[in-house]
């Protein structure tokens, strides 16, 4: 993966976290969403590349653009050819509500590297490079716990784990607190709290729980280039849903998915800017010269990881005006 695309899919990332942060806390989730997404195909039509979407907004029938097997870039001969997941708006009703923690997210792959997940539910546990090794999902919550400690050398209470606030995690929860360890209970996106876990100042030690399949893999890209460690299993809540899994490849649907199982190979590329604040970047602000945004890019070749503070004039943003509400286009009308 060229040094360039890096850069590249920086702005790609950019680009749907401006977008979608004009619907923060409006309450319209579907409208931040398509306005990160028409931002993001608008992007990556600019990029010379040849791409193909793995895991985006849906099925050809069920997405407009983004959708999975989607072509993207401007592909010569020659170009590499890999596979890209991408998450417009990670935690779409946390930017409906105005809420900490949405991220705009994808991830890159040379063709064949990235799992292609259904979208259903998967069991998740993931921690940072001191603690690679001291993990397993099939071990009891206690056990993770008292290991990653010990691996980080701090005390069980002051351990963070992010879980998602779901009734579905309450005994997790409830055998956290036994232990003493600290929790943050989140709303929605659990890709930032995953790849937070890598970062010793994010202040999030593990992440586990029940969340979306693709949003695993594509933390899992993430984890990979930080040298850390993730285990997964798939969680299909009926036979069809076991069904698409075998017509996917997965022939054990239920069977432990290894970081390797994940994303494999080194020309990894995972790229994210933050939409709204949260533990691994601060959100969009808007000033009197323009937006700033937020962003990390992060290469699995060299490990390399590059925080981008970067400030952008609206006025040279033609996708940025995407999606505006109803009531500023009505005020540009009178």
């Amino acid at each position: 993966m060229s040094r360039e695309l890096a850069l590249e899919f920086a702005r790609v990332t950019e680009a749907a976290a401006l977008a979608s942060s004009r619907w923060m806390g409006r309450g319209d989730k579907n409208a931040a969403d398509e306005a990160a997404t028409e931002a993001m195909r608008a992007v990556f039509d600019t990029i010379r590349m040849d791409g193909r979407v793995v895991i985006g907004e849906g099925e050809m029938d069920e997405a407009p653009m983004l959708y999975i097997g989607e072509k993207l870039g401007t592909c010569e001969p020659g170009d590499m050819d890999f596979d890209i997941a991408v998450d417009p708006v990670e935690g779409t009703s946390v930017v409906a509500k105005g809420l900490n923690g949405s991220i705009a997210v994808l991830a890159a792959a040379p063709r064949g590297c990235i799992l292609h997940a259904p979208d259903m539910y998967m069991d998740k546990i993931a921690v940072g490079p001191a603690a690679v090794g001291k993990i397993h999902l099939d071990a009891p919550v206690e056990q993770n716990l008292r290991n990653v400690a010990e691996a980080l050398r701090k005390d069980i209470e002051d351990l963070t784990v992010v879980i998602l606030d779901r009734p579905r995690h309450e005994e997790k929860i409830r055998r956290c607190r036994a232990l003493g360890t600290r929790i943050q209970l989140i709303q929605d996106g659990d890709v930032a709290p995953a790849v937070a876990t890598a970062f010793p100042d994010s202040g999030v030690d593990v992440m586990m729980g029940i969340g979306g399949a693709p949003e695993g893999v594509i933390a899992a890209a993430a984890i990979r280039c930080l040298g850390g460690d993730m285990q997964a299993r798939l969680y299909p809540e009926s036979p069809e849903e076991e069904e698409r899994c075998r017509r996917m490849g997965l022939e054990d649907p239920r069977k432990i998915l290894y970081l390797d199982d994940l994303v494999s190979g080194e020309g990894v590329l995972f790229a994210a800017t933050g939409i709204t604040d949260g533990s691994l970047l601060k959100g969009v602000k808007i000033t009197s010269q323009g937006a700033l945004t937020h962003t990390v890019v992060i290469r699995g070749r060299t490990g390399t990881v590059r925080f981008i503070n970067a400030l952008h004039r609206l006025e040279n943003k033609p996708y940025f005006g995407r999606g505006r509400c109803e009531c500023e286009e009505q005020e540009e009308n009178k």
